[in-house]
């Protein structure tokens, strides 16, 4: 019996492409009934948009081997069998070890890591010409258990005007689950590092302003009912979905760009692989001009060192990380009074 495959027609600046997508009745999301080709389909239609917020980047891909509720992992080594107009960059990992990352540089490379089984598109802070120091600052607003989208709205907007002081524009979107991502374009000067303690000053200054409804709180015992500003986002080879990148949820949710008059009468279920297309026609990318006016972390580093000397010092990393210089010690806060 011969295989069932269907072929897309991608345009790039070579001319078109003629891209084999096998399996393309294979069903993503059961509960909408959408499918492979239909995903292939979104991300031909939300190109330019993905690829302005996706491409040129070291790139991480969620692949799955049937549907999102099957079996995935996270595929960071180009897959083999790449084609030609497919490239990758030398990355350097936390452990200090060296690795060629997937890059995109045409929607046709999207497309065709859809036929690899990507559901979720993971991009790094950084460039491929410049992958040690981000261009993006991002801070990811996390709600706890007992919070949802509606307790992150307030937490984003303050977070805006925090940024704002320090002198940066920021930029927001759902995360396609219950959070907020809001990101700052900043210049390229400053390496992974630096740009984390940017984040923490700017979660520190965040929880300041609202301890009631934020925490900056790594240990999940310690959080309460708030949104957790996740500061560990921020670090080398640490990513979130991108902009216009489907979620691997029963209702087929898209991490959306929004712009901040939108906030307060949006949900993360308005934006689906299904709407966002005509939103994009409709309404045009809330993202496009991002980085034509790219700020410095400056003020946040000396918040930083305002912070260092008055007592709150480094926060603990990710349990994968080596142990970095001046971090506490990576112990729930709980078993750590066990032991005494």
């Amino acid at each position: 019996m011969a295989k069932e495959e269907a072929s897309v027609t991608v345009s790039s600046p070579s001319g078109d492409r003629e891209l084999r997508i096998s399996s393309p009745g294979r069903v993503l999301w059961p509960q909408l009934g959408l499918t492979k080709l239909d995903l292939a389909r979104y991300i031909i239609d939300v190109g330019d948009a993905f690829l302005a917020a996706n491409g040129d980047r070291p790139v991480t891909l969620q692949r799955f081997g049937g549907g999102i509720d099957g079996e995935q992992f996270f595929s960071k080594n180009p897959p083999r069998g790449a084609p030609d107009f497919v490239r990758s960059v030398m990355v350097v990992y936390p452990s200090g070890r060296s690795h060629p990352q997937l890059v995109i540089d045409e929607i046709a490379a999207a497309v065709w890591a859809v036929q690899m089984n990507t559901v979720v598109f993971h991009p790094w802070a950084s460039r491929a010409g410049n992958p040690d120091n981000p261009d993006q600052l991002r801070i990811d607003l996390d709600p706890q258990p007992g919070t949802g989208f509606e307790e992150a709205v307030p937490a984003a907007q303050e977070l805006r005007s925090v940024l704002s002081e320090a002198g940066l524009e920021s930029f927001i979107k759902t995360s396609g689950n219950r959070g907020l991502h809001v990101f700052a374009p900043i210049e390229p000067t400053r390496e992974f590092l630096d740009v984390r303690h940017a984040v923490i000053a700017a979660a520190r200054e965040l929880e300041r302003r609202m301890p009631e409804n934020v925490t900056t709180a790594w240990w999940k015992e310690e959080r309460g009912t708030r949104i957790f500003v996740d500061f560990n986002q921020a670090n080398r080879d640490r990513t979130m979905a991108g902009a216009y990148s489907p979620r691997a949820l029963p209702g087929a949710t898209v991490s959306c760009p929004i712009g901040w008059e939108e906030l307060e009468h949006v949900t993360t279920k308005d934006f689906t692989v299904a709407t966002v297309p005509q939103r994009l026609k409709a309404t045009g990318d809330p993202w496009a001009a991002m980085h034509s006016k790219p700020g410095t972390i400056d003020v946040l580093l000396g918040w930083w060192e305002r912070d260092l000397a008055a007592g709150l010092g480094e926060m603990p990393f990710p349990p994968d990380f080596p142990k970095m210089p001046g971090e506490p010690m990576r112990v729930q806060p709980s078993r750590a009074k066990n032991k005494d």
